[in-house]
């Protein structure tokens, strides 16, 4: 069994923002040299999230609108009365900030439309972090 882990970084410019990092991530995979397993992507930040969706220009603009619309900034939140980000933790703790897709061949296994996007809640951020893990053979 094959371990191979890397860290990618990105910087975002908008307070809820969606990053297709599909391509990052396949290089991972890539440069892993693992043919079978399973592919972890994980982003170690609890104002961040990590989904898999189509990373069409409309669709992601609609991500960022029903995020505002179900998690607005100005919320009453008891969190905010330590700091007024309730609202981006809320996010991810409902979005998730990991995902497991399986590895076959070479490649990892997703829907025609499935994108791995990195949606950053409370930015902007100089740096977030992703970590891929790639288990396998």
């Amino acid at each position: 069994m094959k371990f191979f882990v890397k860290e990618l970084d990105y910087s975002t410019r908008s307070r809820v923002e969606v990053i297709d990092i599909t391509s990052d991530v396949e290089g991972v995979v890539r440069e892993s040299g693992v043919r079978n397993g399973i592919v972890l992507v994980f982003a170690p930040h609890a104002t961040a999230a990590v989904v898999l969706n189509e990373a069409e220009e409309g669709l992601m603009r609609d991500i960022v609108n029903k995020i505002l619309e179900l998690f607005p900034r100005e919320g009453n939140y008891a969190h905010n009365l330590i700091d007024d980000n309730a609202n981006s933790h809320l996010a991810s703790a409902f979005l998730g900030q990991g995902k497991d897709i399986p590895l076959v061949n070479g490649s990892m296994v997703r829907g025609t439309w499935q994108n791995i996007l990195l949606i950053e809640l409370d930015g902007p951020r100089a740096r977030r972090r992703v970590v891929v893990e790639v288990i396998g053979e």
